[in-house]
């Protein structure tokens, strides 16, 4: 009975207009807003007093954010594997967890030079053949193992886009770079049961409204075979 009542909930047509909505708007950039009907004006005009604060921010407005993010929600719980949908409900209901991560940062001497230094974690910075030749037992070395076991690099992470905080947008730069970082301290390949175990170290340690989602919504998908 349980699952007769679940099933349709993954498969509704509700779920798929949610996340179409959704990809229209997480797709779009600054230059490409929808006209509002009937007005003439754009939704770049209702925003345009916002400046771009960063490489690939797009300001977006009140409505759009709130609908970006429950249609992502929708499309992340009906497809883990559309990462865009992922990264985008990310940044459209974090910005409180956000910003007591960066108090957190501001509160530890270490975290205070990581926002001030703003380190990245890339191929350009990080030298990976260097890792390859450290010791076996060495967390540089298990790192790179694990990029290589999975054909990934560094630089598989989306850029931030939607959060209206140059800082807060590091912190969550920060936050994806390091999430093999965590696979790695974990000794969880990429799988999903071994995501939502992610997730829920995540969740303890960022309280994100995603990781949270990830953490609770996922076990019940895997478990209805979805």
């Amino acid at each position: 009975m349980r699952r007769l009542i679940i099933r349709p909930f993954w498969k509704s047509n509700i779920i798929h207009r949610l996340c179409s909505t959704a990809s229209g708007l997480g797709y779009q950039n600054e230059n490409h807003f929808p006209e509002t009907e009937g007005t003439g004006h754009t939704a770049h005009d209702e925003i345009d007093h916002q400046k771009i604060l960063y490489n690939h921010h797009i300001p977006i407005t009140k409505f759009q954010r709130a609908a970006l993010a429950i249609g992502s929600a929708f499309a992340a719980l009906h497809n883990p594997e559309r990462h865009v949908m992922v990264a985008d409900l990310g940044e459209t209901t974090g910005h409180f967890a956000l910003g007591r991560l960066r108090s957190k940062m501001n509160s530890d001497p270490s975290g205070r030079q990581i926002l001030r230094e703003r380190p990245r974690i890339n191929s350009s910075i990080v030298e990976l053949d260097k890792l390859r030749n450290f010791p076996e037992e060495s967390f540089g070395r298990a790192y790179v193992e694990f990029l290589d076991s999975h054909e990934i690099t560094p630089d598989s992470r989306m850029p931030v886009r939607f959060i209206d905080d140059e800082e807060l947008a590091y912190v969550m730069t920060r936050y994806r770079e390091i999430h093999d970082f965590i696979h790695t301290l974990l000794g969880l390949s990429i799988s999903v049961p071994n995501e939502i175990v992610v997730k829920w170290f995540e969740m303890i340690q960022t309280g994100l409204p995603m990781c949270m989602l990830g953490s609770f919504f996922g076990p019940v998908k895997l478990s209805f075979g979805y």
